[in-house]
């Protein structure tokens, strides 16, 4: 369910690869850029579906500009294993509520840690608003 998202584009590794997961990422209005798997061939008759079929041209023919947009999850899998490392796997909270505002608060902290790392490695003289009309 979208829940209030809107959905251009999703990215997968090959576990996702399949003509269910591929034709529920087109009905949620994205493009699945999923990796096929190594045996994925266009060649079984009436196989694939035609999202699967679509995507699969896609990848053959515009294999740059999909491999651009499949390794945008790197970044997102590098975030997350960063997260983890730094402030462990686990939450700890009970409720719904809770364990997302736990895992909102590990991400703003990971951030401001970037941000702080950015301005030593880069030298970045930071100014920090007083408050006062100056």
């Amino acid at each position: 369910m979208k829940r209030g998202f809107n959905v251009s584009g999703v990215s997968a590794d090959k576990a996702y690869s399949s003509r269910a997961n591929l034709r529920l990422f087109a009905e949620m209005g994205g493009t699945p850029y999923v990796a096929f798997r190594d045996n994925a061939t266009e060649g079984r008759k009436g196989k694939g579906g035609t999202t699967w079929k679509q995507m699969f041209h896609f990848f053959s023919l515009h294999r740059d500009e999909f491999l651009a947009h499949y390794h945008k999850r790197s970044n997102v899998e590098s975030t997350f294993w960063m997260i983890k490392a730094k402030f462990g796997e686990k939450i700890r909270s009970k409720t719904d509520t809770a364990q997302i505002n736990e895992a909102l608060c590990k991400v703003l902290c990971h951030n401001i840690c970037c941000l702080i790392s950015a301005i030593y490695e880069l030298g970045i003289e930071p100014v920090f608003w007083t408050g006062g009309d100056e």
